[in-house]
């Protein structure tokens, strides 16, 4: 090819005009009058005059290109200008960052230099270029909003990891996160700032002055009096905290915000910039000019439907125009100052983007008339500046700005030979694409129009002053009814405007997911099915490289909007294939979890590792999903765990890499989120330790391993993904039951189930983040009412006091307007009914999903966990997260969804499918929770009858060998509102305290289920080995609660009583408390099981009954004596009143205990009442003195000696009138008579025994049994009690074959 600006203007390309879709009109050039007078009409001198016809030379294209050489020369003398560009500045023309020696602490850097992440405590860099005289700015794009000090230093500045810019005498600084300038003292100044601000920082070194600029507008002069004079330049730095990040413009781009009278450190390309817009000026020129032939004159066109239309003229005047303008588009400055803002300047007139083909035929021009690498250059350049553009452009009410650039957008990707050139190398690769999907929201709310758009503020005011919603909710007022709906009306204005962006932002992914390409090679569908893919990687494989995760509120948007995407293509192929189902009905089969087809990384099954599985599995894919593993497969995953050549994987990854991709130092390539706000290239570690260190660490080369093993993802076709004749795509491997019908297209399934892996990465967790606004909006409410009141309080002679009030009142109230109209964008980008809508569907296709891989039996194993974990955390996010805004009762089908939702919880928390620990938890958790409130308990109680009777079994599993403590508060649950003094939903003695989140499952209201109940009695009548074994092992777990419990308190009584100062561990207090509320959970089970089933304790027919009785009573016996003992070290532990001891106090497990004494001695028949009697007295432990506590009797001799402490009030079930009823405080006063007198006839009837003849196990009953083979001898409780968990003798520990009844001969 021959050189630029030399020979014909064709040397470029082979210019192939037959490919045009329309014939050329004429055969030739046009004559060489009209052709002359064409030419000089395009190509104007600078001034844009003509000379008159008879002076101006003859064009022809022979000569147009010394003519066009001789107009780009004219006026291109800015040799002045660039005499100036020494004055003043000292560096380098090209001003980067300097990663040489310029930097203190860990830092990551853009391959570009110009972006920066701290990696270490307060980590500090400066530019490579420093000015001395004269006025000077940069501009700094914040991309996270934390600790950052930015401004101006000198090189004798010294920094460390505590002191950084502005903390020594010689560097200034504008800190937006405190809101505070820096120069070794501070003081406040300026506003905060937030992610997507451009700070712009100015200094006057002729005045001696340094001040900034946020968005463009001034905060005012932060410094005068600069140290200036011989050897004081300045450097633009910063100092920045760890996983803070901005991006620097020296000038290599144009300013933001330009202040005149300021000049950027680096020069603008001046020749380029005119050159390049006088050949702006030109094909705008050629656009507005048409020839016609027939009349042989020049005519003016409508610019907006100007077509190239194949003619020669035209094409070759073109062709001359781009052979200087190509490579100026392969600038940055130049992009952005002049083919950015030219094509924003055509979308300006309005009306849809359809609606300007102007735009797409120049794209087209561009792939015809450029280079190859010129045009992907340009294209990348341009997406760089419009996502910079989008991303830092201020919010202003009609976001004009975000829908001005989301529009040119649009309008490029609809170019098709663009957009597969962007999707395939730019969008994921270079830029961070996800930034088009995100709506940023206004931290300050005055700068964002929002008092025009909402200038009525209101809050909801119905909350009590323990933080919940009063029962009575009070009638609104005429004035709050007013107030209430022109918020609303506001609210609503807003959704409007900030709909237009989303519908903005879901056309761009509906041009992505186009699968109807006309041109050769790939559908974008499918080159954004693998780029997706690997961004998913990339944030599932990275939980702890910040710099590589998108951040959780990007991910909130993208999702929402790549649901209304998919949505739109499923129904649309609904439509066309009537037997497919519709977006409402929506699953991922299950032949995507074992088929190979799509790729889940290093994600945990449900069933444990995939190599794993495949070998465990491989018969039953075989036979049910026609599946065969290919045993070196198997032997070559076997060998990747092993992990033994990882040395050789990561060269190997090295070079399978593209050379795109090779980065300094082989560093990852890939976009470091949180750097520069949309390069994505490679990120240069710095580190004072070791300057050198270029190579990136340890965990990097780990990554490449896995893009190895993943890069067939990267190479799938559409054959591979929809499949053809015979070949199935990612729907092989159908099981058999499964529906022999089409869901939809298999490219829409796996983007549906890159959806759900979406929000289980980081969209949940940023919808809980959110809900804060609407905390702080209520704690702030709650606030100013309580001043209100007091100001309407407050004696009229203190109008100190009065003052002090008013003034809260006002800063109080001046807070809840700013954070009820921030409220307002929040609830309308997060938490609006459609937001909600959208998280309910994908609630409904998790539930789908789980139902028909569970009809799969084996194979259910290979589903990933995800899909649990979503189905729990959506549920949980509708229940708790929308629920101020919108009620999940209206949704539509919800009874249904809870029902079914209700059946998975109920019947996979102890599915033997499922082997990981963390997943197990979840589900019994979600349980949990689940019936701690009527209405989802309601939903378990219709779910099949079988599924409820398979759930209480699991439920009533014996407590060892499992995670017991969950399935025992979920029994609790089911009995709360029917045990003794159990009507509570807070304790007595903490009602007066406020409770941290009133919202609990803990903190709800009594919902007993009689229905589980029932099915609980009916199991452990039936089942005879089920309640012996049940019940066991709840009273071991209680042995060992109250045991642990008491050994804690103990401890911490100790730890008080010594002299010197000591700090009981508060993690030893939580563990202490836990244990105390996991004994009195274990009392209720046993309560809730004596009441409904009290034959397997009373019923001596049943082979354990008496054993267990005999059990419970040592135990309550035990409880009792430890609890109710005068002065005892319970007591001493309750009164010390410990934080994080708040649950541990009488009330709970004394009614607890009672409860269960109460239904064994008093509500059952006389047999009953007589056995548990007797076996009660029998235990060498009771006192009756602890049943007298109960009621408040205390015994004459403490009574004697607590005398003079008049003050002590004693425990006593009668001052609980509000949680005991009278009768049942009847049933105690009897049940008290009643072991007074049966305890007086016993004492009256016992006769003394021998020690000889005593149990030597227990010394408590006399020797009743004796072991087979070895004769020795205990009580029969004892070996009963022993032969339960043990066969060994107690004493010679021969294994016991039979026990046999003992009775004394008569002779000894």
């Amino acid at each position: 090819m021959t050189s630029r600006g030399s020979g014909t203007a064709f040397s470029r390309k082979n210019y192939r005009l037959s490919t045009e879709p329309e014939k050329s009109k004429v055969t030739g050039i046009v004559n060489s009058r009209l052709l002359n007078d064409y030419l000089h009409r395009v190509f104007t001198s600078a001034d844009g005059s003509q000379p008159a016809a008879a002076y101006r030379k003859h064009l022809t294209f022979q000569n147009l290109q010394e003519h066009l050489e001789r107009l780009l020369a004219e006026e291109n003398g800015s040799e002045d200008s660039r005499d100036q560009v020494a004055e003043g500045r000292l560096g380098p023309s090209t001003v980067v960052l300097d990663h040489t020696s310029g930097f203190e602490g860990l830092l990551l850097v853009d391959d570009d230099l110009l972006g920066v992440i701290g990696h270490s405590n307060f980590g500090s860099i400066r530019a490579t270029t420093c000015v001395y005289k004269g006025k000077w700015i940069y501009e700094v794009l914040i991309s996270s909003q934390g600790l950052m000090q930015i401004g101006w230093c000198t090189l004798n500045c010294r920094f460390n990891q505590e002191e950084g810019v502005g903390d020594t005498p010689d560097s200034y600084a504008y800190d937006g996160n405190r809101v505070r300038k820096w120069n070794v003292t501070t003081t406040n100044y300026g506003k905060s700032w937030a992610a997507g601000d451009i700070v712009s920082c100015l200094i006057d070194l002729d005045e001696g002055t340094i001040a900034f600029c946020l968005n463009g507008i001034s905060l005012g002069t932060a410094f005068d009096n600069i140290t200036r004079g011989a050897g004081m330049a300045y450097f633009p730095a910063i100092s920045l905290s760890f996983k803070e990040s901005v991006a620097f413009n020296f000038g290599s781009r144009p300013l933001r915000y330009p202040v005149e009278g300021y000049r950027p450190l680096q020069d603008p390309p001046v020749a380029d910039l005119v050159k390049a817009r006088k050949l702006l000026g030109y094909l705008k020129n050629v656009i507005h000019i048409g020839i016609d032939v027939t009349e042989g004159k020049l005519v003016e066109k409508d610019t907006s439907m100007w077509q190239l239309q194949g003619e020669p003229t035209v094409l070759i005047t073109l062709a001359h125009i781009f052979n200087y303008f190509s490579p100026l588009m392969c600038k940055v400055y130049l992009v952005e100052d002049v083919l950015m803002t030219f094509l924003l300047s055509i979308l300006e007139r309005g009306g849809a983007v359809e609606a300007h083909p102007l735009i797409q035929q120049l794209l087209d021009l561009m792939w015809l008339l450029m280079e190859e690498y010129e045009v992907h250059e340009c294209l990348k350049q341009l997406l760089m500046s419009l996502l910079r553009a989008y991303r830092f452009s201020p919010i202003i009410p009609d976001l004009g700005l975000q829908i001005h650039y989301l529009r040119l957008t649009i309008a490029v990707l609809k170019h098709e030979k663009s957009r597969k050139y962007l999707l395939s190398n730019v969008l994921f690769d270079v830029l961070r694409s996800v930034v088009f999907f995100y709506i940023k929201s206004p931290l300050r709310v005055e700068e964002a129009g929002l008092q025009e758009l909402i200038p009525t503020t209101w809050w909801p005011n119905r909350f009590t002053k323990e933080g919940k919603e009063s029962k009575e909710v009070k009638e609104e007022s005429a004035e709050e009814r007013l107030r209430r709906r022109a918020y609303e009306r506001g609210c609503q204005r807003l959704k409007k405007r900030i709909e237009v962006v989303e519908s903005l932002q879901v056309q761009i992914l509906k041009l992505l997911l186009n699968n109807k390409d006309r041109g050769g090679g790939e559908a974008s569908r499918y080159i954004f099915l693998n780029k997706f893919r690997k961004f998913l990687q990339e944030n599932a494989s990275n939980r702890g490289n910040l710099a590589v995760l998108c951040p959780p509120e990007y991910m909130v948007c993208f999702l929402h909007r790549l649901i209304a995407a998919l949505r739109y293509f499923w129904d649309g192929h609904k439509t066309k294939t009537p037997a497919a189902l519709s977006s409402e009905e929506a699953y991922v089969p299950p032949q995507l979890f074992y088929n190979g087809k799509v790729d889940y990384f290093d994600l945990q099954r449900l069933g444990g590792l995939l190599s794993h599985l495949k070998k465990t599995l491989k018969d039953d894919l075989a036979a049910k999903a026609n599946i065969l593993i290919d045993p070196a497969e198997l032997q070559a995953v076997t060998m990747d765990d092993l992990d033994e050549d990882e040395e050789s994987a990561t060269s190997a990854a090295q070079s399978q890499r593209p050379s795109a991709a090779l980065a300094i130092g082989g560093a990852l390539a890939r976009p470091a989120w949180l750097s520069s706000p949309t390069l994505g290239r490679a990120n240069r570690f710095l580190s004072t330790a070791a300057v050198s260190l270029m190579n990136p660490r340890r965990p990097l080369g780990a990554l490449e391993k896995i893009k190895v093993l993943t890069l067939r993802v990267e190479q799938r076709t559409r054959e591979d993904i929809e499949g053809t004749h015979g070949n199935e795509g990612l729907s092989l491997g159908r099981p058999p039951e499964e529906p022999d019908q089409p869901i939809t297209e298999n490219s829409l399934l796996e983007v549906l189930d890159g959806i759900v892996m979406m929000y289980n990465l980081s969209v949940h967790q940023q919808l809980g983040k959110m809900v804060g606004v609407s905390d702080d909006v209520n704690e702030y409410a709650m606030a100013l009412k309580d001043t209100e009141e007091k100001i309407s309080r407050c004696p009229k002679k203190r109008r100190d006091i009065h003052e002090e009030l008013l003034k809260s009142q006002k800063v109080f109230s001046e807070k809840l307007n700013h954070l009820s109209r921030r409220l307002a964008w929040i609830n309308v980008t997060i938490y609006s009914k459609e937001k909600m809508l959208d998280i309910y569907w994908l609630l409904r296709v998790c539930i789908r999903t789980i139902e028909h891989s569970d009809r799969t039996g084996s194979l259910f194993a290979f589903m990933p966990e995800f899909y649990l974990s979503v189905a729990m955390n959506s549920y949980s996010a509708l229940k708790n997260y929308f629920s101020p805004v919108n009620s999940m009762e209206e949704l539509p089908g919800y009874e249904e969804t809870l029902m079914r939702l209700a059946a998975i919880l109920a019947k996979h928390f102890a599915d033997s499918r499922i082997v990981g620990t963390d997943i197990r938890d979840s589900l019994m958790q979600a349980l949990a929770s689940y019936v701690c409130y009527p209405h989802s308990l309601s939903a378990v109680e219709r779910i099949p009858e079988e599924q409820r009777i398979s759930m209480m079994k699991n439920l009533l599993a014996p407590y060892e060998q499992r995670p017991w403590a969950q399935t025992n508060w979920i029994l609790v649950r089911l009995w709360r509102g029917c045990g003794f003094g159990y009507r509570y939903t807070r304790l007595p003695h903490l009602l007066k305290t406020k409770p941290e989140d009133a919202s609990l499952p803990s903190l709800q209201k009594p919902c007993p289920s009689t229905l589980l109940q029932q099915h609980m009695a009916d199991l452990l009548r039936s089942d005879r080995d089920l309640a012996p074994s049940f019940l066991n092992s709840v009273l071991n777990q209680l042995n060992w609660a109250f045991s642990e419990f008491i050994g804690m308190i103990q401890e911490i009584q100790q730890a008080a009583e010594r002299l010197e100062r000591n700090f009981v561990d508060s993690r030893q207090l939580k563990v202490c408390a836990t244990c105390f509320d996991l004994s009195v959970s274990l009392l209720r089970v046993l309560e809730m099981t004596v009441t409904l089933a009290p034959e397997i304790f009373l019923d001596w027919n049943r082979p354990s009954s008496e054993l267990l009785l005999r059990r419970l009573a040592q135990l309550l016996n035990q409880v009792l004596n430890r609890v109710t003992a005068e002065r005892n070290l319970f007591d001493r532990v309750v009164n010390l009143r410990l934080p994080g001891l708040e649950s541990v106090d009488h009330y709970p497990i004394l009614v607890a205990v009672t409860g269960i004494l109460v239904r064994l001695l008093v509500d059952t028949d006389a047999q009953g009442t007589e056995r548990a009697t007797a076996v009660l007295l029998a235990d060498p432990c009771f006192q009756l003195r602890s049943i007298q506590y109960l009621l408040g009797h205390a015994e004459p001799s403490a009574l004697a000696a607590a005398a003079p402490a008049t003050d002590k009030r004693h425990f006593s079930l009668h001052t609980y009138t509000e949680y005991i009823n009278p009768e049942e405080l009847a049933k105690v006063e009897k049940m008290l008579n009643h072991l007074s007198e049966e305890s007086k006839q016993a004492a009256a009837t016992t006769l003394p025994t021998s020690e000889e003849d005593l149990c030597p196990i227990c010394y408590a009953h006399p020797i009743s049994a004796i072991f087979r083979p070895c004769s020795h001898k205990s009580c029969k409780a004892c070996i009963n009690q022993h032969l339960m968990n043990n066969k060994d003798c107690f004493f010679c520990k021969a294994t016991i074959t039979g026990v046999d009844d003992f009775t004394k001969p008569a002779s000894s």
